[in-house]
């Protein structure tokens, strides 16, 4: 891989600094504080995690376990801070509850159907820290470099500086961080042409993932046992634990369009519960949905295909029907008075069944 690309990826700190959100968590033992405060479970669910990490691989990886969880206090904390419930610019999509889908749940799922030895330990550890930090940063001004987004190179820029909180060293363990700052940059939408009013919540539905192309950029090799081919497999695997929604159980998908509509509407500028939104958001949960879930989403890992293919399967047909109920609803688009929190309610109820 090219080294000006791999040095590009720890300068980005002097692109983008520290913020407020960085001060109000500025190290791990007041992320622990706050977790043990507001989400006791999350704390609880860490440490049995880790005890069952450490039974499969051993207690040789027990320091970079604790460095590792001390880096998921911090990054989840800020989250939920920052664009999540603990603060005051709640993103209805972008938030520590999707940090837990990937975490808790696809990572989870992973485990269950493969286990432990279906990954390196190192690997489960970055992959942990690719859930909490991907999305660190929201509001960044739409600018890109190598198709990467602003928001993900932000994102990369206070990952790193967290893996320095937690105990990481980036001569030491720079290939750790190198491939964690990847997978971020991989879990860009790639939304090209850029849209002229870009909005996160937009992109995340209307592209595919940009770690494929990115692999293909840098040279990456696809097989093979060197740094390199591990850079990209991973890569990979998270862009494809990022997008495993379309393989959620069918209400869980459906939520999932509405958060991210809510959130594209309220980025947008527009109310809920007015006439104004009722087309943009019948369009996205129609053609939009329908659109992402069979032309632009694809599993781009083997493991990903393995493991979340036969729920995307499953989810098809419903998906068609959905799609098909929903133009039936709504002849000709919605109805004058009607808003897209109108939609949405249609949108649900047949999600659910009724």
């Amino acid at each position: 891989m090219d080294s000006k690309f791999a040095d590009a990826l720890f300068d980005l700190d002097r692109q983008f600094p520290t913020d407020a959100f960085e001060a109000q968590v500025p190290d791990a033992a007041v992320a622990l504080a706050q977790l043990t405060q507001r989400r006791p479970d999350l704390t609880a669910i860490m440490s049995e995690t880790g005890k069952s990490f450490l039974a499969a691989f051993g207690a040789e990886h027990q320091d970079a376990l604790k460095r590792t969880q001390d880096a998921l206090a911090i990054s989840f904390a800020r989250m939920a801070w920052r664009h999540g419930s603990w603060g005051s610019d709640l993103h209805e999509y972008h938030n520590e509850a999707h940090i837990l889908e990937i975490l808790a749940g696809r990572m989870g799922r992973v485990r269950h159907r493969c286990g432990w030895r279906a990954l390196e330990a190192e690997e489960w550890l970055l992959l942990c820290l690719f859930a909490t930090c991907h999305d660190l940063r929201q509001r960044e001004s739409p600018a890109f470099w190598h198709a990467i987004g602003a928001n993900e190179r932000a994102s990369v820029a206070e990952a790193f500086r967290i893996l320095d909180l937690a105990g990481f060293e980036r001569q030491r363990d720079r290939d750790f961080y190198l491939s964690l700052g990847l997978t971020i940059a991989g879990s860009t939408f790639d939304a090209r042409p850029i849209p002229p009013r870009f909005n996160t919540a937009e992109v995340a539905s209307s592209g595919g993932c940009l770690a494929p192309k990115l692999i293909e950029e840098l040279g990456l090799p696809g097989t093979g046992d060197g740094v390199a081919a591990r850079h990209a497999r991973l890569m990979l695997i998270a862009a494809d634990l990022d997008t495993a929604n379309v393989a959620e159980p069918f209400a869980a998908l459906a939520g999932s369009g509405v958060r991210l509509v809510q959130e594209r509407e309220k980025r947008a500028g527009r109310s809920l519960r007015a006439a104004e939104s009722a087309l943009p958001v019948f369009e996205f949960l129609t053609d939009g949905q329908k659109r992402y879930f069979f032309e632009l989403h694809r599993f781009v890992s083997p493991l990903g295909q393995a493991v979340f293919g036969e729920g995307k399967n499953a989810n098809a047909e419903r998906a068609k029907a959905q799609h098909a109920a929903m133009l039936a609803s709504f002849p000709g688009g919605p109805g004058a008075g009607q808003t897209g929190q109108d939609v949405i309610d249609r949108f649900l109820r047949f999600a659910d069944g009724s």
